[in-house]
């Protein structure tokens, strides 16, 4: 069997070797990419890891994971939060849930608070209306007053 079909050719391992550091960095710069909440493309992963695109599309884990992001950042296109810290469905949705009781509990607040309003209003002008009309507390009351005393 030739050398170079051998698996245990220094220039095997040095090929392993260098394909695991090209692994290493392509996975690297999708965490860092990622956790900086950076738009997730082929032509930028190859561009930050210093690789090239045509590698990353025949490595099936990384190409996967790649739209996999890609994906996740589109749906959320001004979203700088990595994927692994957004919020679940089902916080968002007890969130939501939370949010609505809330609101009911203020609409039943300031009806009762216009209702308490609208009754305070109501007897400041029954008594505003009960009183004494010789009371002099205008200036044309008092002239009239001046006036039917003198004539």
């Amino acid at each position: 069997m030739p050398a170079d079909h051998d698996h245990d050719t220094p220039l095997a391992a040095a090929a392993r070797r260098r394909h695991e550091l090209t692994r290493s960095k392509a996975i690297r710069t999708l965490r860092e990419l990622d956790a900086a909440g950076a738009a997730i493309t082929f032509d930028a992963v190859a561009q930050h890891a210093d690789v090239s695109r045509s590698w990353l599309y025949t490595q099936p884990d990384l190409r996967a994971e790649i739209q996999r992001l890609r994906q996740a950042h589109r749906r959320a296109p001004t979203q700088s939060v990595p994927a692994s810290q957004r919020t679940s469905d089902d916080s968002l949705l007890l969130r939501l849930q939370q949010a609505n009781q809330r609101n009911r509990l203020l609409a039943q607040e300031n009806k009762r608070l216009r209702r308490q309003l609208e009754h305070a209003l109501g007897e400041q002008r029954t008594a505003r209306d009960r009183r004494p009309r010789d009371q002099l507390s205008t200036p044309v009351a008092a002239s009239q007053f001046r006036n039917n005393q003198s004539g």
